[in-house]
């Protein structure tokens, strides 16, 4: 095993990190709302009068921050090494896992640990148990 140590980034990691806790914490202190991203599209999808501007916002946000960022810095081109089919399975898989697990990782595993949910750390602990397992299947037995 190789390691990119140039890819090695503990300050800007930890600085991100410190900033989505503190906008998750924010958002439920002065909002009210769980900042997971499946429950704030949901509920575009079925809207409910007054609560459509936050949650256009906060989608706006997600998009436009990046394209943001890029016009001040060159943003690295993303390397994906599957195909189209593996994609729209995975997509698949996660959109069924993130409705029976009532809640995506961001919602579960950012702000429901934080808040101490049981829950939460049921849910956490099984989608990172089955990203471990899916990785050292396809890596070290199938051979992906």
């Amino acid at each position: 095993m190789n390691i990119a140590w140039h890819d090695f980034t503990p300050v800007a990691s930890l600085a991100g990190g410190a900033l989505i806790g503190l906008a998750a914490a924010l958002f439920v202190l002065l909002n009210g709302r769980i900042a997971g991203i499946s429950g704030v599209l949901g509920g575009l999808l079925r809207p409910v009068r007054g609560d459509v501007g936050w949650r256009l916002a906060f989608v706006l946000g997600l998009v436009g921050a990046p394209l943001a960022y890029a016009l001040f810095t060159a943003v690295p081109l993303p390397r994906i090494d599957a195909g189209w089919p593996t994609l729209v399975l995975a997509g698949l898989l996660v959109g069924v896992g993130t409705r029976y697990g009532a809640g995506c990782t961001s919602g579960h595993g950012v702000c429901g640990l934080s808040r101490l949910s049981p829950r939460s750390l049921a849910a956490t602990l099984a989608f990172m148990g089955a990203g471990f397992a899916t990785v050292f299947l396809l890596r070290h037995v199938v051979g992906f």
